[in-house]
């Protein structure tokens, strides 16, 4: 052994025990929490600095693989683990292979635990369960490319365990998967649940959760508590796909911030129902970083955390615990930026080669470019809650399914949860030049791989589905709006809605209107929309009373067509939509 490799032995070898040894009394547990990776391989892009004025490169599986081992390598006892939505929602890179390349680079990074968030669900329970347990995709030839990427053959599963303690599979009473597990760190036991977001029924193609039932986050951690306090464990970490919002931009110094104390989020209802038992929540779902506290069932105040999305920040915990009973005696949270520019941090070299392997062999195919714009197709909305890029997808899936023979489609409406990104008119690093739009740029727009449906509608029925969209309107089965999601019309479409008008009662029916003429209650209306919407996500119910269905293309492959026969596209004006007052 060289002298170098001897020093930084003994240096290693010193760290561990003055970590272990720090105080004889107790157990120094790390932890290590992500959240809403949704298949981020690659960076993300930019980071703001606390000053907010000059941005950090960030993130990438191969930096947080580094901070990871880096973080290992000076402390025994460390768990790294996730608080859901790891996959779904996933560029090109992971989606093309059925999110199996995200699910072999956390195996290689270290991850233990992953309590599943909405969009793991996004492809339905057996997928689900083909991503924990292992196996080839029963019909598509992109599955178990390990042996072309360098990883096992065939896709193996994932080696950290899957946990959902709030998901119930109906014809057994049982759980999904695992609601808990126990790790034992020096003898001592550490509990770790984890829960999904109970809405996520309403938020995924309901036939991928069929059979499946979500109950209230906080009732089953407790029962999962209360079932680990009987195996003698006092520490006790939730992971729960459910957050809140700060009030802040999201830079380095607002990170470990907590701007308004999550007021009117839905996690501050959910920690206070939790068991005193709870020592740390780790949450997900609002791509929010945070670090607050928050108080319990009891007041007591506990330490509640957020780590932003797309691997730009981790949080990095540190827990001590009494060795002779096992209690916590200690809680800190401190969520860290995942800096590309860090001189201290060693990436991943065998997870980036696995990384570049599936980017070749998705490269012929996310290169390809498939028109162009004369300008940025932004999805920000306008106070009606209109966007340039939704109005597009509208436009596109209409044309699609126009013809008389591939339904006869009058409207079409997208989803605004269903536009993940900007088509920006900057040159990517395909270098396909600027104004030019690459598949892979159109499919990160639309990675859901979702069917056009088209289907009939009366003139009344519209009007309902209009009603849908906004806070409060509670639909035939009980379930409300839990904010505004405005649909993105097809041009020919409009209609004016109030702000202060009350639940269900926000549009005026004189106003809905189809190439300039009035829809009435009885006319029947051939209307297209994704077969997410048409399955009643995101609480659109009545789509599911829609008659005479025929199905169609893929919503991406409608976008790509829509490019190659109309560009350049120039951004749409936005005039569909009036909001009054």
């Amino acid at each position: 052994m060289k002298i170098n490799q001897i020093a930084s032995a003994v240096a290693l070898a010193v760290a561990l025990v003055g970590t272990a040894c720090a105080n004889p009394d107790t157990v120094k547990l790390k932890i290590l929490a992500i959240n809403d990776f949704h298949g981020q391989l690659e960076s993300p892009g930019n980071f703001r600095d606390a000053s907010g004025a000059f941005t950090i490169p960030v993130g990438g599986i191969d930096y947080l693989a580094g901070y990871f081992a880096d973080i290992k390598s000076k402390n025994r006892n460390t768990a790294i683990i996730s608080a859901g939505d790891l996959i779904g929602a996933t560029p090109l890179i992971s989606a093309l292979f059925h999110d199996e390349p995200t699910i072999e680079a956390m195996n290689m990074a270290g991850l233990e635990i992953n309590g599943v968030g909405n969009h793991e669900f996004d492809n339905g329970k057996d997928e689900l369960l083909r991503m924990q347990y292992g196996g080839c995709h029963p019909t598509s030839e992109n599955s178990c490319q390990g042996i072309n990427a360098g990883t096992d053959y065939p896709f193996s599963g994932a080696k950290f365990k899957f946990l959902a303690a709030n998901v119930i599979e109906e014809a057994t009473g049982k759980t999904l998967f695992p609601a808990y597990i126990v790790k034992h760190y020096e003898g001592v036991k550490v509990g770790f649940v984890g829960m999904t977001l109970r809405e996520t029924p309403s938020i995924v193609t309901p036939t991928g959760v069929a059979g499946l039932r979500f109950i209230d986050e906080a009732r089953a951690t407790n029962i999962a508590v209360q079932q680990m306090r009987r195996q003698g464990v006092r520490a006790i970490v939730a992971l729960i796909h459910q957050g809140g919002t700060v009030p802040v931009q999201q830079n380095a110094g607002t990170i470990n911030g907590c701007t308004g104390n999550l007021a009117g989020s839905p996690i501050r209802r959910i920690v206070a129902g939790l068991s005193p038992a709870v020592d740390i929540v780790i949450t997900g779902h609002t791509h929010q970083a945070y670090n607050c506290r928050l108080p319990n069932r009891s007041g007591r105040l506990i330490p509640v955390t957020g780590a932003n999305s797309n691997s730009r920040v981790f949080t990095e915990i540190d827990m001590d615990i009494r060795r002779d009973n096992g209690a916590v005696r200690s809680v800190t949270a401190n969520n860290v930026v995942v800096d590309r520019n860090n001189p201290n941090i060693t990436p991943s070299a065998e997870i980036q080669e696995i990384v570049d392997n599936y980017k070749t062999l998705a490269a012929p195919l996310a290169n390809r470019v498939i028109g162009s714009t004369t300008a940025i197709l932004s999805r920000t909305p306008n106070a009606a809650g209109e966007q340039v890029m939704g109005n597009i997808i509208a436009d596109s899936q209409l044309a699609a399914t126009r013809a008389p023979e591939l339904g006869g489609a009058q409207i079409a409406f997208m989803n605004p949860g269903g536009v993940r990104a900007d088509i920006t008119f900057t040159s990517s690093t395909a270098g396909e030049g600027d104004g030019n739009v690459t598949y892979g740029e159109a499919f990160t727009v639309q990675p859901f791989g979702n069917s056009l449906i088209v289907m009939t509608l009366t003139g009344a029925q519209i009007d309902t589905l209009l009603e849908q969209q906004f806070t409060g309107c509670a639909n035939e089965l009980g379930a409300t709006q839990p904010f505004n999601r405005i649909l993105l019309p097809s041009a020919g479409f409009n209609y004016s809605w109030s702000a202060t008008g009350g639940a269900c009662n926000r549009v005026d029916p004189a106003s809905i209107t189809l190439d300039g003429v009035p829809i009435t209650p009885t006319t029947r209306y051939r209307v297209t929309v994704n077969s997410f919407l048409a399955s009643g996500g995101d609480n659109f119910t009545i789509l599911t009373r829609g008659t005479d269905l025929l199905g169609g293309a893929l919503d991406i492959d409608a976008l790509s067509a829509h490019f190659a026969s109309h560009s350049p596209i120039a951004p749409v004006t936005l005039n569909r939509i009036t909001r009054l007052p």
